[in-house]
């Protein structure tokens, strides 16, 4: 039963009690202030949970991030492997540091950050075109920047980000959802966002490095 038909249903429960209250006989006068008290105090309590607790069926939800529609940009943390077709010294493994570069002995700091891996690929390409003679570069990443994972998981905690990884994988490698998980919406903050956004889960939500997820509680 949804939030709605749940507060309907308890609306009409209340409004059929104080309707036939006069057809009560005098002794059930004790029962009668019992039950109408605690009807009204559990229409009370549904409605302002439903307004405090996230896992309600109310509430903004934003589309969820789809795996299918995600493309990954390059950010401090990661490492990429590059290897420059006949030219040895400047083929290996770089870090993007913190301040989203790539120092390469050859060619020297490129602005990586908020990059696709094609992207960097040509800027290094361009670079090394002043040094080498038609440059040929091949990457890719081989560290992700880790993600992490919060609330209602048997085993909360940092894990390492894989490629297509969505918000029910991450889940399975946490220990799964509890029992008392809401399965229905998720709360993601992406590395370079200050504050979480609420989103509708599903199969297909995508997981991106970096990202914090949290997962709330149900209500029922």
């Amino acid at each position: 039963m949804g939030m709605s038909e749940l507060v309907s249903a308890l609306s009409d429960s209340c409004v059929i009690f104080l309707t036939n209250e006069k057809n009560m006989s005098a002794d059930a006068q004790a029962w009668r202030d019992i039950r109408r008290i605690a009807l009204r105090s559990s229409l009370a309590l549904v409605v302002l949970a439903c307004a405090l607790v996230s896992g309600c069926d109310g509430g903004q939800v934003a589309p969820a991030p789809a795996v299918s529609n995600f493309v990954y940009r390059l950010s401090g943390g990661d490492k990429i492997r590059l290897t420059v077709l006949g030219d040895t010294a400047n083929t290996g493994e770089y870090a993007v540091d913190g301040e989203g570069v790539v120092s390469l002995p050859l060619a020297g700091n490129i602005p990586a950050k908020g990059m696709t891996l094609a992207e960097f690929r040509t800027a290094v390409e361009t670079r090394m075109a002043t040094y080498l003679r038609n440059p040929h570069i091949a990457a890719e990443v081989v560290n992700f920047r880790p993600v992490y994972i919060l609330g209602d998981v048997t085993n909360p905690g940092e894990f390492p980000y894989a490629q297509g990884m969505t918000v029910y994988s991450l889940a399975a490698k946490a220990g799964g959802f509890t029992y008392r998980a809401n399965t229905r919406s998720v709360f993601i903050r992406h590395g370079s966002e200050a504050t979480e956004t609420r989103y509708r889960l599903s199969s297909g939500t995508a997981v991106q490095p970096g990202d914090t997820i949290r997962i709330g509680q149900r209500v029922f």
